[in-house]
């Protein structure tokens, strides 16, 4: 082969075939020597990072470096690479693209282009020898989560995507930003993202606890337009919305998101913090239910995905009202 002989019969300006690892192009017969004397100075090649090539002499674009940074992360361990044969597929392994990167590459307007980028953030598993390298910033994580792709392109689930880009960032509104959309455009629930940043030990930073705290609100805020919409939608019975329940001359039983009184049907969304899910709302559904009242836990996931399913399930709960014991008569307050 020489210098400027063609890799294969196709042309190698595709983007599938631009980046290539030392692996790869081993599996199609070209040896390192080869490999080497393409990248020489003058040469058609160039060594993008360790054991991964750019099969043309022009800058990488973006598409080039993502790929090149999951060629690099996703190669078999050293101690492997002479047993384990050669992938038909990406050969990302179990590599993929988190942080900013990932949220720009998800279409997130808050994030930096990719182009701004002077990073790309890539999780792989803890058990991999895997130094961080030139725009290559290494993640390890001992249980990794199962990736989404877009364009072919592995990529971490947004909320975990989130938490490693907050864990880099120290602007306190770019934080807020990030977080804010990522609920206001659908992408993911405010619970989930606040089990990954309390999962990567990053509420105890205080603009983080800031963001948070605009995120549960924006979260909640989404989450019962969509509730509206369904009871409207689905043609529910209207309920009360956002009262607080009591005994006559008692204390409080908390506070719903709606409530059906005849049926004794109350709702509560799920847009609370880690400890008012676990503690408070365990608490209030515990005695409203030996009250003889039903409540019916909603998630933002549920109205954002499944709303002909739990309008049935509210349905459903208010004519099973029908064949229990009345209630114990409840004062409603507005909350």
């Amino acid at each position: 082969m020489t210098k400027n002989a063609p890799l294969s019969p196709r042309p190698v300006h595709e983007v599938s075939h631009r980046v290539q690892s030392a692996s790869q192009l081993r599996a199609r017969g070209v040896t390192a020597a080869q490999t080497a004397a393409q990248c020489l100075p003058g040469g058609t090649w160039q060594q993008l990072l360790p054991g991964v090539y750019l099969l043309h002499p022009e800058p990488p674009t973006d598409d080039d470096r993502v790929r090149g940074a999951l060629l690099y992360a996703g190669r078999p361990p050293a101690g492997a690479r002479r047993t384990v044969p050669a992938q038909s597929g990406p050969g990302y392994g179990e590599a993929m693209v988190t942080g900013l990167a990932a949220l720009a590459l998800y279409g997130f307007a808050s994030a930096p282009p990719m182009i701004a980028l002077h990073r790309i953030d890539v999780l792989v598993p803890r058990t991999r020898r895997l130094r961080s390298t030139r725009f290559v910033q290494v993640t390890r994580s001992a249980a990794l989560p199962r990736p989404l792709r877009r364009l072919g392109v592995p990529l971490a689930p947004v909320e975990r995507a989130l938490a490693d880009a907050v864990a880099a960032l120290t602007d306190a509104s770019t934080v807020r930003r990030i977080l804010t959309e990522a609920v206001r455009g659908g992408h993911c629930d405010p619970a989930a993202v606040v089990r990954e940043l309390n999962a990567a030990r990053l509420l105890g930073r205080a603009h983080v606890v800031d963001a948070v705290e605009a995120l549960l609100v924006e979260g909640r805020a989404v989450a019962e337009g969509r509730l509206y919409e369904m009871v409207r939608t689905h043609g529910l019975p209207q309920p009360l919305w956002n009262v607080e329940l009591a005994l006559p001359g008692s204390s409080s039983l908390g506070g719903v998101d709606a409530y059906w009184p005849e049926q004794a049907v109350a709702l509560e969304l799920g847009t609370r913090s880690p400890r008012e899910e676990h503690v408070v709302f365990a608490a209030e559904r515990e005695h409203l239910e030996r009250l003889g009242v039903t409540v019916v836990r909603v998630s933002p996931k549920q109205l954002r995905e499944s709303t002909a399913q739990l309008s049935v399930v509210l349905r459903t709960a208010m004519m099973a009202a029908e064949d229990r014991e009345p209630a114990a008569y409840v004062v409603v307050l507005p909350r």
